[in-house]
Order: C-alpha cells, then sequence, then structure tokens
C-alpha cells in the first residue's frame, strides 16, 4: 500500500536490482554467561582517520546502472565518499582497528544516517568490503545511488576485513556485529561534526541476509543500551537468521540436501571459537571433511546433514545436552525481543538458505511482547536470492514513511 504512495521513490529503489547483494546465507536476551563485547561509553572518541576516496557526481553515479533511462532523473546529489578507520571492540574485549565506507550527499540539508549492514562476504571477496569502495561491492552501485537521493550511508567493513582484514571475522555472532556497525556510526557523526555535515535526527537500518541479520542486532543493541544516542526511526532487516536454536535443530535433523551447509561450518567455526569452546574438528564433522575443513575451513562439504556432521554432534543438539552450544546458539538469538520503532521484517516464503521461519518466529515473538510497530512481509515464492528485487523495493518504501 505504500508504494503507490512513493512511486518516485520506489523508482529510485529499483537501482537497487543492480546492488549485488551477493549474500550467501548465513544460518543464522543472552541466556548464559558469554563473550559480549560491550560497546564503549558515547562520550569516547572512536573516528582513526577519514581519507576521501572520491567525488562522484549524479552522471557519474548514473552511468554505473546502463539501460535505465530515468536515472538522470532520479539521483540527486553527488555524493563524497570516505573511507573512515575507527575504534570498536573484538569479541575478546580488546580494542581494534576496524573501517567503512561513508557516503555523503553534496549538500548543506540536513540529512538523516542510514546504517548499511552488507550480506556475506567470503574470505576471497575482501574486495566486496564497503571501504575498498570496489565496483564488485554492495555500497559502489545501488547504496550509492541511494546516498545520492538523500542519505548519509555508514557502511562497517565488519571485523574480519578492511582494516581489521588481519583477524577472523565472526560470522553471524550478534553482539560484534552490532558493536562494530554501532561505533561506525558514532566515527560517521564525529566525522560529520568535524567536517561540519548537517546530520538530521532520523537513523534507519538496513541489510539482507547476514546484513539482516547484523542490523537486527544493532536495532536490539541501540534501543536496549544507547536509546538516547541513536534513536532508531525504523529498520527493515531481510532474509536474517535470527532464531539461531530453531536453525540449529531444523539442520540437524534434515535428510534433505542443504546447499548451505558450507556458510554454516563457517557459523560453527566462529561459536567454537568466540565462546572458548575449543573442541576439534572431528566432534562436528565426520571424516574425511574433518580434516579438509581443519586444513581449509572454507572448503566445499556434502549437501546432506547427515554425511557431513557426526551423530554425536546431531544427537546432543537435538537433545540439548550439549551445554557449551547450546548457550552459544541461544545468545545468539535476537528474535525474542521488543523493539519500539517502526521494524519491517521481509523474507521469502520459499527461500532455502535462511528458511522463512526466522522471520516469522520473530514476528510472533515481538507481537507477543507487545510490539505495536513490527511487520511481517512475506515475499511470496521468493528464495534467498531471487528475494532481493522485492526486498529491496519494499524495505526501503517502508522506511521512506518515517
Amino acid at each position: 500500500m505504500f508504494l503507490k504512495k512513493f512511486d518516485l521513490r520506489r523508482l529510485r529503489l529499483t537501482l537497487m536490482l543492480w546492488a549485488g547483494l551477493g549474500v550467501a546465507a548465513g544460518s543464522s536476551c543472552s541466556k548464559e554467561t558469554s563473550p559480549q563485547p560491550e560497546a564503549p561509553a558515547a562520550v569516547e572518541t572512536h573516528l582513526l582517520n577519514s581519507t576521501l576516496i572520491g567525488e562522484y557526481s549524479p552522471a557519474a553515479l548514473a552511468s554505473r546502472v546502463p539501460g535505465m533511462p530515468l536515472v538522470g532523473a532520479l539521483v540527486r546529489y553527488p555524493i563524497r565518499v570516505y573511507k573512515l578507520t575507527y575504534t570498536t571492540q573484538n569479541t575478546d574485549g580488546q580494542k581494534v582497528t576496524a573501517s567503512g565506507a561513508l557516503l555523503v550527499p553534496v549538500t548543506t540539508q540536513a540529512l538523516p544516517l542510514l546504517s548499511y549492514q552488507h550480506g556475506t562476504i567470503s574470505p576471497e571477496g575482501e574486495d566486496r568490503a564497503p571501504s575498498y569502495y570496489s565496483a564488485s561491492s554492495e555500497v559502489y552501485s545501488a547504496v550509492s545511488l541511494l546516498a545520492s537521493t538523500g542519505y548519509i550511508v555508514s557502511a562497517p567493513d565488519y571485523i574480519g576485513y578492511g582494516a581489521a582484514k588481519n583477524l577472523p571475522h565472526p560470522y553471524e555472532h550478534a553482539a560484534s556485529l552490532a558493536s562494530t556497525s554501532l561505533d561506525m556510526m558514532r566515527a560517521a557523526k564525529e566525522f560529520c561534526e568535524k567536517q561540519k555535515v548537517a546530520l538530521n535526527k532520523k537513523n534507519y537500518l538496513l541489510g539482507y541476509s547476514e546484513g539482516g541479520y547484523a542490523t537486527m542486532a544493532l536495532h536490539k543493541l541501540i534501543e536496549e543500551k544507547y536509546p538516547t544516542e541513536f534513536a532508531v526511526t525504523a529498520s527493515a532487516p531481510g532474509a536474517g537468521a535470527y532464531h539461531k536454536t530453531a536453525f540449529a535443530n531444523y539442520i540437524l535433523s534434515s535428510d534433505q540436501k542443504l546447499s548451505f551447509l558450507s556458510s554454516y561450518v563457517w557459523v560453527l567455526d566462529t561459536y567454537n571459537r568466540v565462546y572458548n569452546i575449543n573442541r576439534a574438528p572431528n566432534y562436528y564433522f565426520n571424516q574425511p571433511w574433518a580434516t579438509q575443513l581443519q586444513a581449509n575451513p572454507f572448503g566445499d562439504v556434502p549437501e546432506k546433514p547427515a554425511e557431513l556432521f557426526t551423530s554425536t554432534f546431531r544427537t546432543s543438539i537435538l537433545n540439548k545436552t550439549d551445554a557449551p552450544m547450546t548457550a552459544a546458539f541461544q545468545d545468539n538469538d535476537i528474535y525474542d525481543w521488543k523493539p519500539k520503532a517502526p521494524l519491517a521484517l521481509f523474507h521469502g516464503t520459499a527461500d532455502d538458505y535462511v528458511p522463512y521461519f526466522n522471520s516469522e518466529d520473530a514476528y510472533k515473538a515481538m507481537r507477543a511482547r507487545g510490539a505495536t510497530q513490527v511487520s511481517l512481509h512475506p515475499i511470496q515464492g521468493g528464495n534467498h536470492f531471487t528475494s532481493v528485487t522485492q526486498y529491496t523495493l519494499e524495505a526501503l518504501g517502508f522506511i521512506s514513511q518515517y
């Protein structure tokens, strides 16, 4: 319904179809004591350095989506793109230097801040992290065009990419994705203050797949701990694995082929390390996969869970006797809380990477807690990749109402 009211903006948002939201889905209320990087106090300076990558005219931005004759009429402002480096905390609580891209429209008008959390980037795709501003990144085309319509875009690289590329990426770890994204917003705000870039008081959050999970975690962190520092105006996470416990049960009880298991190996590796479980690969994986994954955690794996995962691991999770890993899953369940700001959940009903129940469970849990501004937007028949188009149009149409 709201899209009819924003037809011009919808045309702008079609540019997102070229976003290259190359998402290889992750799988996706702490209940146990576990590592939680606490975001530093707001009075602390986070911004370390800023480097101008370039200034781009509306015509140059329009040229990034060839074949769209209306583009020249849709872009509004030139944009300047900066690489920011800033301080944040790693999963072990140690201070580290992280980076991200800041996209700033060239105007004196006060504009909103939009935090954009990118989707999964494989280790060999380092140059797709936002701060490189490469043509293969999500921020280069569509997100840049979005900025030119009137948003100051903060796009964190996350730990494991950019300035922090020598550190392992904490894949699908809610606390560090949230705190790193929040500290990038803080660095962006500090930059704007120093450069006399006018920000208004609106703050939007967007992201799909791992970016959707990070967006949900960021929204939760801001509202629960820093509501006076960054009041969330609206957020629209897409296709995130918010219910980690249910996702684990879904995978380990399945006898079907699941094409995303290599991503799930990454999730297990992250939790095994971050929560100091520190088990050898042969606890989780059958041979020869255990040996192969020890040498290359990102190698190919079979698609049937029973072939990949040991019966000991599968049984212990399904029977809830694996206390350390069960606690890790619970610590990363971010579906059951009460958001105050408008939150729209978008998800393809036929998503075969991150099942639809993740968003449906979040919607039901939030409504049960009394959240009145949460809505569920099923993308009928869409899978994890075909749903990107509709997510993009409707999510940005959604936030444009606020």
